[in-house]
């Protein structure tokens, strides 16, 4: 069952109709049950995948979730909603049974805060019920975790440097817009950054931090260090690291875009009296942005996320890097979406054919980074999303020794 017809939404339910054996039936709900009824008329057309269906779900309303599960009986919920909903479909889940997986950790609505320890809470509920969540099971968070467990795996003894680098080399050909759902994305870059250093959290203002990044099949872009959610379990869970940061690309363009409506007050999430009635002036703001779901039909270029890890293995230096690249061309062509959606949605599918194929099964609350990535990766690579790796390169990041 999959709760969310946005982008994303729209891919995962694509790609798990490509794999009937392991998604024999598929349940797509939203809010807005049209955008669901759309998806599925496409699927059954493009892909003659017919076991699917829809329905009209409020995924902040517990009662209504839980009736709609108890009469689908999915096995697992794919929750590609707002990160608002995850507790409320968290807590659903632990009342029909079901297991889960979603692509973003919560946040509160009135708060612009991300942060796991809402949903860690929930790790002995979970456990005590013999249910599985997976959580941050998008690309980043997501796949840069599993790229992390692989390296930790396959090429280090101690990881002490990472940077997970992100570029959107892409152009959509709007004057401004959002590849993601906006009142989350503007949330999320116009936040304080930070990163991890000698063993506690180092604040910046925002987009304080600046360079030029050197990406795959498109050269330098200007990067940006931002605080992203996958940085607080990968520190959890791989203890030796001794700086962990995130680095995003953005243009002169768009950051510009941003200032002015952080200027006038539409970035506010405080409520404010219009025409007699309160709005929120962020949620007012997605209403005129495009649709990031409508943007793939004349995107060009590509994305570029991985992770440049620096660190030992039989007491040498070994610097290691892993990576995608997806063109948003490839990504409209095969479902409708831009590379963006496509990125998070691939991951996303995967990660329940891992639970669903016994792969990554085990009671309790999960970060991707704790299960094993060998399967996982090499799913991905088949589902659309080859990855690389290089050896011993040059990572352009000063390393104390």
């Amino acid at each position: 069952m999959i709760i969310g017809a946005g982008g994303v939404g729209r891919v995962v339910a694509f790609k798990c109709a490509q794999d009937s054996t392991v998604f024999s039936e598929i349940l797509l709900a939203s809010r807005t049950v049209s955008k669901c009824d759309r998806i599925a008329d496409d699927i059954r057309l493009q892909l003659g995948y017919n076991s699917i269906s829809t329905a009209k779900v409020d995924a902040d309303n517990i009662p209504e979730l839980v009736n709609l599960i108890n009469h689908f009986k999915p096995k697992m919920i794919i929750n590609v909603a707002l990160p608002y909903q995850d507790l409320t479909i968290m807590e659903a889940c632990l009342q029909t049974g079901v297991h889960y997986l979603d692509t973003a950790n919560y946040e509160p609505k009135d708060e612009a805060k991300f942060e796991y320890s809402w949903q860690w809470a929930y790790r002995e509920r979970f456990k005590e019920a013999n249910l599985t969540a997976i959580l941050g099971c998008g690309f980043d968070p997501g796949v840069t975790g599993v790229f992390t467990a692989y390296a930790a795996k396959h090429y280090f003894d101690e990881m002490i440097y990472l940077d997970i680098i992100d570029a959107n080399a892409g152009s959509h050909g709007k004057a401004f817009a959002t590849n993601f759902n906006p009142e989350i994305n503007i949330r999320e870059v116009t936040q304080k950054g930070k990163y991890w250093e000698n063993g506690d959290w180092v604040l910046t203002e925002p987009h304080e931090i600046k360079m030029d990044i050197d990406y795959p099949n498109i050269g330098p872009k200007s990067s940006y260090l931002i605080y992203h959610e996958e940085l607080e379990s990968l520190v959890q869970n791989f203890s030796s690291l001794k700086r962990a940061r995130f680095w995003m690309t953005f243009s002169e363009e768009y950051l510009t875009h941003l200032r002015v409506i952080q200027n006038i007050g539409m970035a506010n999430i405080e409520p404010v009296m219009f025409q007699g009635r309160e709005i929120i002036p962020l949620e007012f703001l997605k209403a005129v942005l495009p649709d990031p779901g409508e943007l793939g039909e004349n995107y060009t270029g590509q994305t570029s996320i991985g992770v440049r890890i620096r660190g030992k293995k039989d007491g040498k230096w070994v610097n290691y890097y892993i990576w995608n690249n997806c063109q948003h061309a490839d990504a409209y062509k095969e479902t409708g979406t831009q590379g963006v959606s496509y990125t998070t949605g691939v991951p996303a599918m995967i990660g329940a054919k891992m639970f669903l194929t016994d792969q990554w099964s085990k009671p309790g609350v999960y970060n991707v980074e704790e299960f094993n990535p060998d399967p996982f990766l090499e799913a991905l690579g088949q589902s659309g999303l080859p990855w690389h790796e290089q050896v011993n390169g040059d990572l352009q990041f000063d390393y104390p020794e």
